[in-house]
């Protein structure tokens, strides 16, 4: 196992992390380590010691899912624009095997089996899942993830601005 996994969030801290598309405001959008469902990525809290999305302020909570909001419309734009069976996009925040704030943005595709296709992507068997690592082919994917998702910062930046006055904060 490469030093960099041990450590996700450490390591993208360090600029040691491999799998890193972007660095957004609450942590990093990266490239998930298996490509079965092509563009699947995942969002890091930049934030080593945050195991729930709770054990963030509530500012740094919403800029955690505006960034998530952001990862997830640049998988639909790359998504949609390479594979026209591209459906939608499945979001989830589980952390179970991973004691870390992450985030999963899964495309799907209506190529997927049918028995599949309606439920979760935990549901896929590991094989299928462990079947597709990323590797140097998934360059070019990566490539368009991260210029739609450098794209998309630029508007998701002035509108994931907290005012200073708002309630609750």
């Amino acid at each position: 196992m490469d030093d960099w996994r041990k450590d996700r969030i450490r390591s993208a801290l360090q600029g040691r992390n491999p799998t890193v598309l972007a660095r957004l405001s609450s942590g990093f959008a990266v490239i998930g380590d298996t490509q079965f469902l092509p563009g699947y990525c995942v969002l890091l809290s930049d934030d080593p010691d945050a195991d729930r999305l709770a054990d963030l302020p509530r500012a740094r909570r919403l800029a955690f899912l505006a960034d998530l909001d952001l990862i997830g419309e640049a998988v639909q734009t790359v998504c949609a624009r390479r594979d026209p069976e591209f459906r939608r996009v499945n979001y989830s925040v589980l952390g179970n095997l991973d004691p870390i704030l992450h985030a999963h943005i899964h495309p799907r595709y209506g190529w997927e089996p049918p028995e599949l296709l309606r439920g979760p992507v935990s549901h896929y068997p590991p094989a299928v899942a462990r079947a597709v690592p990323l590797g140097p082919e998934h360059d070019p994917l990566g490539a368009d993830l991260t210029a739609e998702i450098l794209r998309l910062s630029a508007d998701y930046d002035e509108l994931a601005r907290i005012p200073e006055d708002f309630p609750g904060l």
